[in-house]
């Protein structure tokens, strides 16, 4: 088990894989978020454990996937040290490799560059909705994430679209 931030700094590079049927879809990450549990007021676990949160409090390696906004959904990997209560890292964007036309169709657009550049575009790309929750992502099955190349150089700034935790540098990103 490793820190959630290096964790989020790892799976940079990785591959997402998805199978729905016959159909593979998959796409190399390229943006996380770390996440931490009390001491980040960001962090959905920063409060208490509650119904939707409480895998982050669980085993490393399962899918946290929750609905926001009343539209879409955001994928998560849990991580976290041994002795934190709670950690995850939020899959940003990845770069498609297979199954783009399936995309396409999902997210009902074929600009490439707006494909799964966001956490609900991903998801609505992929088809991961609430059923994937607490999917052990390191089995070869519906949904997983496998070793592919390390990225160079990474970017780190500040996480997307919050209002607190702010002052965090937990962004991380590269460039195919």
């Amino acid at each position: 088990m490793n820190d959630t931030k290096q964790v989020a700094k790892d799976l940079l590079g990785k591959t997402l894989v998805r199978k729905i049927g016959t159909q593979i879809l998959s796409g190399v990450i390229t943006e996380t978020e770390a996440y931490k549990g009390k001491n980040d007021p960001a962090s959905h676990a920063s409060r208490k454990k509650t119904e939707r949160n409480k895998i982050m409090f669980g085993e490393v390696g399962v899918a946290y996937v929750y609905f926001t906004y009343g539209m879409h959904y955001c994928f998560n990997v849990v991580a976290k040290k041994k002795n934190d209560k709670a950690g995850a890292v939020l899959i940003r964007a990845i770069q498609p490799q297979q199954g783009i036309n399936h995309m396409i169709k999902n997210r009902k657009t074929d600009i490439i560059s707006n494909l799964t550049n966001g956490p609900g575009k991903l998801t609505q790309a992929m088809q991961i909705t609430l059923k994937q929750y607490n999917h052990d992502l390191t089995k070869k099955s519906s949904l997983f994430i496998i070793d592919s190349e390390k990225p160079n150089k990474i970017i780190a700034k500040p996480r997307v679209g919050i209002k607190i935790g702010v002052d965090k540098i937990w962004n991380f990103s590269y460039k195919i």
